[in-house]
């Protein structure tokens, strides 16, 4: 079959970028359960062409009925915020928590109390990272017409320890927009996924059945390397596209009609098994290997995560040669649905609309392994996936000849001995911390805790911050239209005390986020709910300003 690169456009503005819960643990061997398809819908059906009305992957993660978000319980009596649990078993950290609806982010110690905060104009777009020289990196929200549905981003801001804004980079048009993630290179550049306007002539050029179509326009994704231009803009340096790398076998009129199990490396444009939302892939998380210069990308809309090599030129990325697996562009590892390129069907799915998939670092335990937070979207619970990427003495990634990718089974499993304890139907994330524990950020209700190698909880906190304040404690935080509830968290990261970044650093404890308990009624924030459609404020308030009672 001859795929040539598919010809894109690369924004005639491409010129202008120089301006720019206490649980359960499974080891497996252990078999996985059967996941039902995440919407609960069978397919519908593919009009005319061949070999469409298949058992599929995903789902993008439409607005419909679910099973319920579950709210963590604290063990204090009338507890309802801020730190629940602390144990010895913890690791010892400093947490950074950009809660979703403020525009303040907080550094934390396991105490739950404030050791440092910024301060931007921007609620979070949606991740930050505190760097090796103590600034902090944050993606922000900024409105533009059109967007993705979901997860919109568009800036990047950099502070100082002592809150200085001192680089910004605004990335956001009707036709293309950062969002969801970002990742800090250790060259000083910035990975960022990013979304880029397709019409619906483009999306059937690219074989896309027009009658499966839910809008007319598609945002495909695309991960950009920002190479920073301070105090203001960013020039991209490398850049790659998923529209470079599609496949399909609905239409033979089409230059990349093909057989789509024969080529795993490419892109099914019906991955999702369904009717196309304008945000077709919808990835949420990217992470690098700086050893194996390697980037792997969570695809929810496919139920799977991606790698691509980034040693390749920008060139060899939108090709399908080059770079040091010689495959350019084209994927060189998947996992999670095998469905999504023929070669199994929906009980061979192991991912669920999943998150933030990340590999465990140097000097963590099980290093090289890669963590997975799981939503289980319509499954009604979550869970935490750590795999063992099959690689052989050469470091190629092991596929057989008509099989999917590998492994079977995770190697380590965590979900809530109730099941229905955990669950965060959508963002949220997961990390591994250097003790072998895993800090798990429940995103949609804002809670955070950790969980030891057995399962068991040694830290537990959930976030006071909500859309316009701090609540006090006792009460609770309302749900937006979508039944995430006001103090919804994206994902966390904790650092050890002696990273580069916190190193002569004033880290003294200046209380609390939330207002003490004879607040509690005053706030006018207790279960409030926004109208329909009503954007958040900007809330500011005068966080970590208490003493811990």
């Amino acid at each position: 079959m001859n795929i040539p690169t598919q010809s894109i456009r690369r924004l005639a503005k491409r010129t202008l970028l120089t301006l720019l819960v206490t649980g359960s643990v499974v080891q497996f061997p252990g078999s996985a359960a059967a996941q039902e398809e995440p919407d609960g819908r069978s397919p519908r059906p593919r009009g005319q062409g061949q070999g469409r009305n298949r058992e599929g992957g995903g789902g993008s993660g439409g607005r419909r009925e679910m099973p319920e978000n579950k709210t963590p319980t604290s063990p204090n009596p009338g507890q309802t915020i801020g730190l629940f649990l602390n144990t010895p078993k913890a690791f010892t950290g400093y947490t950074l928590m950009a809660p979703k609806h403020n525009t303040v982010t907080f550094l934390m110690d396991n105490q739950g109390r404030v050791v440092r905060q910024w301060k931007s104009d921007y609620e979070p777009g949606q991740t930050v990272y505190l760097l090796p020289n103590g600034h902090m990196l944050r993606s922000c929200m900024v409105k533009v017409q059109g967007g993705t549905g979901g997860g919109e981003g568009g800036r990047i801001e950099e502070y100082d320890w002592d809150g200085k804004l001192v680089w910004e980079f605004t990335h956001a048009t009707r036709e293309y927009q950062l969002h969801h993630d970002i990742q800090p290179l250790p060259n000083g550049h910035v990975l960022a996924l990013m979304v880029e306007r397709k019409s619906r002539a483009e999306a059937v050029a690219a074989g896309f059945d027009a009658s499966l179509m839910r809008d007319d326009f598609l945002v495909p994704d695309a991960v950009v390397e920002i190479e920073p231009i301070r105090p203001k803009g960013g020039r991209i340096v490398w850049e790659w596209h998923v529209w470079d790398h599609l496949i399909q076998n609905f239409d033979k009129s089409k230059p990349n009609y093909g057989d789509v199990a024969a080529h795993p490396e490419l892109v099914d444009v019906a991955c999702n098994g369904r009717a196309t939302a304008a945000f077709w892939n919808h990835m949420n998380s990217l992470d690098y290997n700086p050893a194996l210069d390697q980037i792997v990308l969570s695809v929810r809309g496919c139920n799977e995560i991606w790698f691509l090599d980034h040693s390749t030129t920008p060139k060899e990325a939108a090709g399908h040669t080059g770079g040091k697996h010689g495959k350019g562009g084209d994927l060189i590892y998947r996992w999670g649905n095998p469905a999504a390129y023929q070669r199994g069907t929906t009980r061979d799915k192991q991912l669920v609309q999943q998150h933030d998939a990340q590999w465990i670092p140097a000097g963590s335990p099980d290093a090289g392994h890669m963590t997975i937070f799981n939503n289980g979207y319509d499954r009604g619970y979550s869970s935490i996936e750590e795999i063992v990427l099959p690689l052989d003495a050469q470091g190629h990634y092991i596929l057989a000849p008509g099989k999917a990718y590998g492994p079977e089974k995770p190697v380590w499993h965590y979900e809530a001995k109730n099941r229905t304890d955990f669950f965060s139907a959508e963002i949220s994330g997961a990390h591994r911390l250097p003790n072998g524990n895993t800090l798990i950020c429940a995103g949609v209700v804002g809670h955070l805790f950790e969980v030891t190698p057995t399962g068991e909880m040694v830290w537990q906190y959930v976030n006071p911050m909500v859309r316009g304040g701090i609540l006090a404690q006792g009460e609770l935080p309302g749900k937006d239209m979508r039944g995430h509830l006001w103090n919804a968290v994206f994902k966390v990261h904790r650092y050890a005390p002696d990273y580069p970044g916190l190193k002569g650093r004033d880290l003294t404890p200046k209380g609390v986020i939330e207002l003490p308990a004879a607040q509690k009624g005053k706030t006018g924030l207790d279960q409030a709910n926004a109208a329909p459609g009503e954007r958040p404020p900007d809330a500011g308030g005068r966080p970590g300003s208490r003493e811990r009672r």
